[in-house]
């Protein structure tokens, strides 16, 4: 069983000791933001490497002990690409990212009135991994077309885990950190040094957290 699996199923039985908590105030939307490092695994472990993450995430809570999630992750350069694209302008540097875009829910443990939250959850996931051309034009809508740029996309399900914590005596700011499990299929073209098939791929993503609640 994977750790944010049972890290859900041990946050769910906390809850059936707690029925305490219904009774206090919360705050039922959660906007955050995300910087960590994502760890390819699974087949893309010898062709991808470690790289920086960053992320944002919408939460709503139905329920004290239950939300609702929707988020968008980047990774930047795990393929590693090191290429040119021939212009007009000179060669343009290509440089390839990886995005994941969950949706699914958390179970919440509240604890200590409200100020620090340890929750678990399940949910699936698009995974789209591109390459892109450097823009030497900056935001003048003048955009040069790659046509050699790869791209590889598919579904996948995730699992997350972890913790945080209010700052301030509204429960409005909170700072944490977690792990997040991806493990879904994707295919397209050859992408860096990933075959043009089919592969199984996995990615263990850690992560401090900044939140804002209202």
């Amino acid at each position: 069983m994977s750790k944010p699996i049972a890290g859900l199923l041990t946050v769910g039985s906390l809850l059936l000791l707690a029925p305490s908590l219904a009774a206090q105030p919360f705050n039922r939307h959660s906007a955050n933001v995300s910087v960590g490092a994502a760890r390819p695994r699974g087949e893309l472990r010898p062709w991808f490497s470690d790289r920086p993450l960053v992320g944002v995430e919408y939460g709503y809570r139905i329920h004290r002990n239950f939300q609702v999630d929707a988020g968008f992750d980047a990774v930047f350069g795990a393929a590693g690409t090191r290429d040119w694209l021939p212009t007009d302008f000179g060669n343009l540097r290509i440089r390839d990212y990886q995005y994941m875009v969950p949706f699914g829910g958390r179970v919440i443990l509240p604890v200590a009135d409200e100020r620090v939250h340890v929750y678990g959850g399940l949910g699936g996931a698009y995974m789209r991994y591109s390459e892109a051309v450097q823009q030497p034009f900056g935001d003048s809508g003048y955009r040069i077309p790659c046509y050699i740029c790869a791209s590889r996309d598919g579904f996948a399900y995730y699992g997350v885990f972890g913790v945080n914590a209010s700052v301030d005596d509204a429960r409005r700011f909170r700072f944490g950190v977690g792990t997040k499990v991806y493990r879904g299929h994707t295919s397209g073209d050859a992408f860096g040094a990933t075959p043009p098939r089919e592969t199984t791929d996995r990615w263990v993503n850690v992560f401090g957290t900044f939140s804002v609640t209202f």
